[in-house]
């Protein structure tokens, strides 16, 4: 099996979208039907199950992914290392952020760029889906997420921020009367349900009850904030975000209004226990030596 091939068939085993795939590795998607089929001619078995609205991995395609996931990305990382010698660069640390507000970020990034001048920091949005598998993959090392994290393979180190909620509706949205709301009122109507998400990491985002006991449903899947958006916008769902979507992600179709009666949201780094290193722990000590900024 080819390189690329091997690139396209776990991008596919990841997003499980043709098109998507496809956008993401800037080819068209009969490149990467020809290159699935391809690979299951040689292998003698299906390794999607393919409907008109569904795709998935078949057992034996989990078992392939699993087993080139590592080679892959040991690949690419021997790849990556070479690179950045040759830039007179020792080691790189890569950083996954949920949040969008990066430039509110820039004093940590600054710093630990002034203190460490001999490593390289990448920072990349994370996957919306299932945020926590770039740490276990190792595609990231350190990822910024809200709290609680409570899992048992994953280290919390210090608090960025900590940030007000609002919640995001269409621009004609009855709610829009008023300039905040409470959690209660929000109640009266869906929001997103993003998959993957475990139930006590998800209630930290969205609660499942308001403080008097109502329970919040949850409506249509989303893979990402643009379709939370879209299906706000058309007054399908509304949606919480941290205080600063307002800023970073204005549109004429949505408006964003207070929630007054619900807890700041706080996101802190987080990595995985067993890769932790010293790039990742000087990151982590920048971040304490700093404090938890107010924005």
């Amino acid at each position: 099996m080819e390189l690329r091939d091997i690139e396209i068939f776990l991008t596919l085993a990841e997003e499980l979208h043709f098109g998507r795939t496809a956008e993401r590795l800037r080819v068209t998607p009969a490149r990467i039907t020809q290159a699935i089929k391809k690979q299951e001619r040689q292998i003698g078995a299906p390794l999607f199950e393919r409907t008109n609205r569904t795709v998935r991995l078949t057992p034996l395609g989990r078992q392939l992914r699993d087993d080139l996931w590592p080679v892959y990305t040991g690949l690419q990382d021997g790849m990556r290392r070479a690179m950045l010698a040759a830039q007179g660069v020792t080691a790189v640390l890569r950083v996954g952020t949920l949040p969008i507000n990066i430039h509110d970020l820039r004093l940590y990034w600054d710093t630990f760029r002034a203190r460490h001048p001999q490593w390289k920091l990448q920072i990349q949005q994370a996957s919306f889906v299932d945020p926590f598998a770039g740490l276990r993959r190792g595609d990231l090392d350190v990822l910024i997420c809200w709290l609680p994290v409570e899992e048992p393979d994953l280290t919390v180190g210090p608090v960025l921020f900590a940030e007000p909620r609002v919640v995001a509706v269409a621009a004609d949205h009855e709610l829009t009367r008023f300039t905040s709301v409470s959690l209660e009122m929000v109640a009266d109507f869906q929001h997103a349900n993003p998959p993957a998400w475990t139930d006590n990491w998800a209630d930290g985002y969205v609660p499942s009850h308001t403080r008097a006991g109502r329970r919040i449903e949850r409506g249509p899947v989303v893979r990402n904030t643009e379709e939370v958006l879209t299906l706000a916008s058309t007054g399908e769902l509304v949606s919480l975000f941290p205080a600063h979507m307002r800023r970073y992600w204005s549109r004429p179709d949505i408006a964003y209004l207070s929630v007054w009666d619900i807890d700041v949201l706080p996101y802190a780094l987080v990595w995985r226990a067993e890769a932790e290193n010293d790039l990742i722990r000087a990151l982590a000590r920048v971040a304490a030596d700093l404090g938890t900024l107010a924005l």
